[in-house]
């Protein structure tokens, strides 16, 4: 039950007190005005009795309005909303647990913070988890809202979760007050208006006469706002009819960049150079909900408009995307309304960012949704028809400058099938799923790498119409893949890396971003689009993709089938550029016709040149096209593109290792992903091939895991450390490698692949994938070594003989010390052990400190 802190809590104006029949402990107090003004009158009221009861006051400064009360009156807390409703919200609620319980607060106007976050479902969130919170704590406090400047979003949170919500009308130089909302208390007077004399008399209104002329201009039902900014829309429209060239249609383009596309000063001055206002207008046309549309979907806006506006003749070759936005604030309030807010508050620490996250996604994959939001979907999913669409991640942080986040959020495919319920049903499946994903390990743990946890990390989604045919049963794209503007493998000499480099399959591009252990995909050297990295043809004909992903509509869901099945009932497929036949008459994928008969590869290079030139500097992209009826011409799909995180494109001289046999550990030649360096190792981590082989699946994971415990425990020292390791890390099939996840991996420095329990495996195969992506992102040096061919080398006594460290740093994981061996360098030499590494030539070596290195490295 309510109570009262003593002494008896008040607004400072005993008549106004008597007339609510008091002021409980734990009132939230919302005074909704005409101006600033008006809540001052009452904020310096509330505040000179909190000050004169010595009450712990606290005003939270962060409007852009003249002070409330003056500097150094009372302890004071400045909040910058630019900085993320998560970061402002964190801010307050670890304040009012310091006060602890019985404290006053005074906030500035809420209605600045729909004005800084561009969105009013954002500050009904933050009052609706803050209302509570302070309630608990026995605390009063006061809220300022401007009537009229906000929509339902705002204004219906604000008085569903507050104790008291109080109208200020002015009307010829007198105030008058009328309660709306008076939780716990109740007389037959209450609701009442009074008429205030500005000082302490307050007096009910008794005139049906005075009481129209007050209420008289307040029209509740014209105008009605909607949602935040529909303002700035109407006039922004408006400026496209009459004068769309003009600076105030520039600066409303300005102010709806920041209200929906992007408010990130890495990537906003491109955004306001290549989108028009018709563009930005289209991207309001197809929101869903407010906030912004996230990074994914900025950057494949973006991308798009740089090549029609600096390559015209390119951009005439690209496939008009039909995408929606679902907005970012949609995330939070969906994360509210489910409970889930106190575990996103514990992801703020890296003590605690993973505490609960299990319980968080089982809580949202069965969340609810609002009936507007609902009554949003189905309109959607009207306009998409029966044809597949695919819900995509696009979070404020990912893809911008620094941050790919490469797969660690989820995409999820709809075959869109069946009456709109069930429809419906999937749709709403598959958003909950891409929510969930940004509470997943892999995701807190890139962003506790990353120094990210603190920043807001809202989820917009970007839901596409898939690209491609019907097939039948099938539907998919004739080809897809990815592109660097900077190719980071260079497996020949003829290879220019700024030339780019493409990652081609057939049918889906799931097949090009997510790495498949059992197929293979085309790497295509933009300078040279026939050299690969396989040598001779039968292993071409090895390593050429067999498998097809596509969207099964029958079954109602992503499928994958072989090429040879797919390819009879493939309409409009130009077979002839797409495979090459084996001498048995056979056909297989290779892709060299579309390679040296079309214009793709001029294409896809000239674009990616363009877009690293406008970026300034490399970029990766997402893609799939389609071919036309002629069988030559071709549509791109233009799915994504972000800055490549390359750490290093340049290759600095590296000395020429001139040591003794004994004293080289490892040598690898023909495949490095990495620029060149000289690095001294502390650590070498091995995973002994010989106990690994006979291992069953499940205790292979189970090394994965040790590994992952001993990359945990090397997580709070700057340290050089070398994985080496049989057959593929990252491997989704524990036959094929070790299964570690990237965040098991995440403080190598170097990372080694064995090539010895597969005879087939080749080291490129994670080219272009997420995976690999991680390992560039976070500057990991990888090389494959292949025992037995030339200028290969591998010596692992000195490993096998030297100490094992395993216990002491994952005691957890010992017994599996006969397989997991952890090496201090200073055990095997004194004076270090090394890796250098040439990415041109293409050849690592690790070993302790040769000769030549001794006078460089100072010992």
């Amino acid at each position: 039950m309510p109570k009262n802190n003593v002494p008896t809590d008040t607004t400072g104006l005993p008549q106004l007190d008597a007339a609510l029949c008091g002021i409980l402990a734990g009132d939230n107090i919302v005074w909704n005005v005409d101006d600033v003004a008006q809540y001052r009158r009452v904020a310096v009221s509330y505040a000179e009795a909190a000050k004169r009861d010595g009450r712990r006051l606290v005003y939270f400064r962060f409007a852009r309005h003249p002070r409330l009360v003056p500097e150094g009156f009372c302890e004071e807390c400045r909040l910058d909303p630019e900085a993320g409703f998560e970061v402002f919200l964190h801010t307050v609620h670890e304040v009012a647990g310091e006060q602890g319980p019985g404290a006053y607060y005074l906030f500035d106007c809420l209605s600045d913070l729909a004005t800084n976050w561009c969105s009013d479902a954002m500050l009904g969130n933050f009052f609706m988890l803050t209302c509570p919170t302070l309630y608990r704590l026995d605390t009063v406090a006061y809220f300022g809202l401007l009537r009229g400047r906000h929509s339902r979003h705002a204004v219906d949170p604000v008085r569903a979760t507050t104790q008291l919500f109080l109208e200020i009308y002015g009307h010829e130089d007198r105030l008058f007050v009328l309660p709306i909302k008076t939780q716990f208390r109740h007389s037959p007077v209450i609701h009442l208006m009074l008429e205030w004399d500005g000082a302490e008399t307050f007096s009910v209104v008794r005139s049906s006469a005075l009481l129209t002329q007050v209420l008289g201009r307040v029209q509740p039902n014209s105008r009605r706002i909607e949602t935040y900014g529909d303002d700035v829309v109407r006039r922004a429209e408006a400026c496209l009819q009459s004068d769309p060239e003009g600076s105030e249609a520039g600066e409303l383009k300005r102010q709806l960049i920041g209200m929906m596309v992007t408010r990130e000063e890495s990537i906003r001055p491109l955004v306001e150079k290549y989108l028009t206002l018709e563009d930005v207008l289209e991207v309001r046309w197809r929101m869903f909900g407010t906030g912004l549309i996230g990074g994914k979907a900025v950057g494949m806006l973006l991308a798009r408009k740089i090549a029609e506006r600096e390559c015209p003749e390119l951009g005439a070759k690209l496939e008009a995307h039909d995408s929606f936005f679902i907005g970012s604030d949609v995330f939070y309030s969906f994360l509210v309304r489910n409970g889930l807010w106190e575990i996103r508050e514990k992801q703020h620490s890296p003590d605690t960012f993973l505490d609960g996250v299990y319980e968080a996604q089982e809580r949202i994959l069965t969340g609810r949704f609002s009936n507007h939001e609902i009554g949003l979907f189905e309109k959607m999913l009207d306009y998409f028809g029966q044809y597949p669409v695919i819900v995509r991640s696009s979070s404020l942080l990912e893809d911008a400058y620094g941050n790919s986040f490469a797969g660690k959020y989820d995409s999820v495919f709809c075959a869109n099938q069946g009456a709109l319920e069930e429809r419906l049903r999937s749709f709403l499946d598959a958003i909950r799923a891409v929510y969930a994903s940004s509470m997943s390990r892999e995701a807190l743990s890139y962003r506790e790498r990353h120094r990210l946890l603190k920043r807001d990390e809202q989820m917009a989604l970007l839901v596409m119409r898939v690209t491609g045919e019907l097939q039948e049963r099938a539907f998919y794209p004739h080809l897809a893949g990815v592109g660097f503007s900077y190719n980071p493998f260079v497996w020949g000499p003829e290879i220019d890396p700024r030339a780019g480099v493409l990652r081609l399959v057939y049918g889906l591009g799931t097949r090009a971003v997510d790495r498949v252990d059992d197929d293979y995909t085309r790497v295509v050297a933009l300078n040279a689009p026939l050299r690969r990295p396989e040598g001779s043809f039968d292993e071409i004909v090895r390593h050429t993709q067999r498998t097809v992903d596509f969207v099964d509509l029958d079954a109602g869901r992503l499928s994958a089938g072989d090429f040879a099945d797919l390819l009879p009932a493939a309409r409009g497929v130009p077979v002839d550029l797409f495979t090459s036949e084996t001498p048995e008459g056979g056909r297989f994928l290779t892709f060299d016709g579309l390679l040296t008969r079309t214009e793709f590869v001029e294409d896809f290079r000239r674009l990616l040149q363009v877009l690293e030139t406008v970026y300034g500097k490399p970029v990766d992209i997402e893609f799939a096209a389609n071919f036309l009826p002629d069988g030559k011409s071709y549509l791109i799909n233009l799915l994504q593109c972000r800055a490549l995180q390359v750490q290093g494109t340049h290759h600095p001289a590296v000395p020429e290792v001139e040591c003794p046999a004994e004293g080289v550990l490892l040598e690898g030649c023909g495949a490095v992903v990495g620029h060149s360096r000289v690095e001294r190792l502390d650590w070498l981590v091995l995973v002994v091939p010989e106990g690994y082989g006979p291992m069953g699946e499940q205790d292979r994971h189970g090394v994965a895991r040790a590994v992952g415990a001993v990359n945990r425990a090397l997580s709070g020292v700057d340290v050089g450390a070398l994985a080496i390791g049989p057959g593929r890390w990252g491997t989704h099939m524990a036959s094929l490698g070790v299964p570690v996840r990237f965040s098991e991996i995440s403080r190598m420095t170097s990372i080694c692949e064995l090539m010895m329990m597969h005879e087939f495996l080749t080291p490129d195969v994670s080219l272009g994938t997420h995976f690999f992506g991680e390992l560039v992102e976070m500057n990991i040096l990888y090389f494959a070594l292949f025992p037995g061919r030339e200028a290969n080398r591998l010596n692992l006594e000195s490993l096998m003989s030297a100490p094992n460290r395993l216990a002491e740093l994952a005691p957890a994981v010992a017994d599996l010390a006969p397989v997991l061996r952890v090496v201090r360098a200073d055990d095997l030499n004194p004076d270090g052990v090394w890796l250098v590494a040439d990415g041109l030539e293409r050849k690592v070596t690790v070993c302790l400190c040769p000769p030549m290195l001794r006078g460089s490295v100072g010992v």
